[in-house]
């Protein structure tokens, strides 16, 4: 009854819809370069529409494609698709306790929805209830298989899209979650130390220079928490 209570009490589909719009907006580019891509690596329309529908990852489209197109092995994209995902696992299990108490067709239907940009969002809420995300979680989805399918149509009148560097929203997007996420002094402080990092292991020319440095803020951004706490 409890859990019950504060379900309803939380914010609702459309607060979702409102809280994920930056993200969904920022978001146009990439799969917009998505939907090009997946032209450009020999789909036909229905399959590229259809790898962005099912397969709802735009890190994992893009690098899919790129092996599919060197000529790779499905059993090395399924490995690379899996360990660059794999982050999804960590969500599931952070969410666990909130939809939980749900019917297993909407558990699904959030695990579904799962990516990190709803994560993001949700952490926003104390206990986000289902409608929040849903709403959050499908206004995203709809974002990305609308513009994908933009970039699918503009892939035969604009056949070199990947010059445009639309890559660059991809980054757009993490900064836009990252400043979401800061609301205490120990995320201030690990973002600090990632930036520092990255550009001391850049300048160092360290080959893994963007995941160590993640290690890093994550690893200071833990350590400060735990003396807050």
């Amino acid at each position: 009854m409890q859990q019950q209570a504060i379900q309803q009490q939380s914010p609702g589909f459309f607060r979702g819809v409102q809280d994920m719009l930056p993200l969904s907006v920022a978001v146009i580019p990439w799969g917009i370069l998505a939907g090009s891509a997946a032209m450009n690596a020999g789909l036909s329309i229905l399959q590229a529409v259809g790898m962005s529908a099912l397969v709802f990852a735009g890190a994992a489209q893009l690098v899919s494609l790129s092996m599919l197109m060197t000529g790779a092995s499905l059993l090395s994209i399924i490995l690379t698709v899996f360990f660059l995902t794999s982050q999804h696992f960590i969500y599931a299990l952070s969410l666990r306790e909130d939809i939980k108490p749900l019917p297993l067709s909407k558990r699904l239907s959030i695990g579904f929805l799962l990516t990190d940009e709803l994560y993001a969002t949700a952490m926003l809420k104390k206990q986000p209830s289902y409608a929040y995300m849903l709403g959050a979680g499908l206004s995203f989805y709809v974002s990305w298989v609308g513009f994908s399918l933009v970039g699918i149509l503009l892939a035969n009148t604009v056949p070199d899209l990947s010059n445009l560097h639309l890559e660059f929203s991809m980054v757009v997007v993490f900064l836009v979650m990252a400043v979401m996420l800061i609301q205490n002094r120990a995320a201030v402080y690990g973002v600090i130390a990632s930036s520092l990092s990255v550009w001391v292991l850049s300048w160092l020319e360290v080959r893994s220079a963007i995941l160590l440095a993640g290690f890093a803020g994550m690893w200071v951004a833990a350590m400060f928490d735990g003396s807050e706490g």
